[in-house]
């Protein structure tokens, strides 16, 4: 019994929340923003992250597209947050959403895919998230 529920796929990973968003780099022609993504791991056993893969938007205009080779452990039953950062293009941003940078609170948009596994057998999940952030520069 043991044997095949080890066999079995594994269960899709549950997305909570994000949290931490901030410029951390801001300059005229590129930035960087960084944010946790916060996942709930529902297996039996721990995985792997390999990948992320997210295009982030924030209130509809497109900031960026976050492509890193992440190793980060995933723990059984526990819930996890994945580091990302994303550089932003400035050009687009001041052409279409600067107003977005002087809101306090903002819709922010992550649509992608991470990468997970265990023992060289790997599966992505899909995320597509979006909510409210309380958020500035000042």
């Amino acid at each position: 019994m043991a044997i095949l529920a080890s066999c079995s796929s594994p269960k899709d990973l549950e997305f909570k929340e994000y949290n931490n968003l901030k410029l951390d780099k801001v300059g005229f022609s590129t930035s960087t923003l960084k944010m946790n993504l916060q996942y709930y791991n529902p297996n039996n056993f721990g995985m792997d992250l390999k990948r992320t893969e997210l295009d982030i938007y924030i209130d509809s205009t497109f900031l960026g597209h976050t492509s890193q080779e992440l190793q980060v452990f995933i723990p059984k039953k526990e819930v996890f947050t994945i580091p990302i950062k994303v550089d932003l293009d400035m050009k687009n941003l001041f052409k279409n959403g600067l107003s977005t940078l002087f809101n306090k609170e903002v819709l922010v948009r992550a649509i992608g895919t991470i990468k997970v596994g265990k023992a060289g057998v790997y599966k992505n999940f899909k995320v597509d998230y979006s909510g409210k952030q309380q958020f500035s520069i000042f």
